[in-house]
């Protein structure tokens, strides 16, 4: 499969689960972003446009030196560390269009074990 047709292909998928899920005041959205080296995580309130936690495993000083797998736990545990500061205990995941499988999982799964209820 060529790259833009994958490409195409996730980003349909992602409009389809945008269309069905939206991150509120009480409940906002946990999107995760999965780059070939990194991965990110930002909880949003799209009723207000706005970011009230993020994480990500390029501010993570030793999550370079570990397995991607690894640096998607970190992540996880960082962003509901977060997003418990920010007063946030419940969000609506967003897988953005990736399989749940792999980095995506292992950081919705250390999300979870740090306090967040999805």
């Amino acid at each position: 499969m060529s790259a833009s047709k994958k490409f195409k292909t996730r980003m349909r998928i992602k409009t389809r689960i945008r269309g069905k899920i939206s991150g509120t005041p009480q409940r906002p959205r946990l999107t995760v972003f999965r780059s070939n080296k990194q991965i990110y995580a930002q909880v949003v309130d799209d009723l207000s446009g706005k970011t009230l936690a993020s994480a990500s495993s390029r501010a993570i000083a030793e999550s370079q030196s570990v397995a991607k797998i690894e640096q998607a736990k970190m992540v996880g545990t960082k962003v509901a560390e977060a997003a418990k500061a920010a007063g946030v205990e419940s969000v609506v995941f967003d897988r953005n269009g990736y399989l749940y499988h792999g980095r995506v999982k292992s950081l919705a799964n250390a999300a979870r074990e740090g306090g967040l209820q999805f």
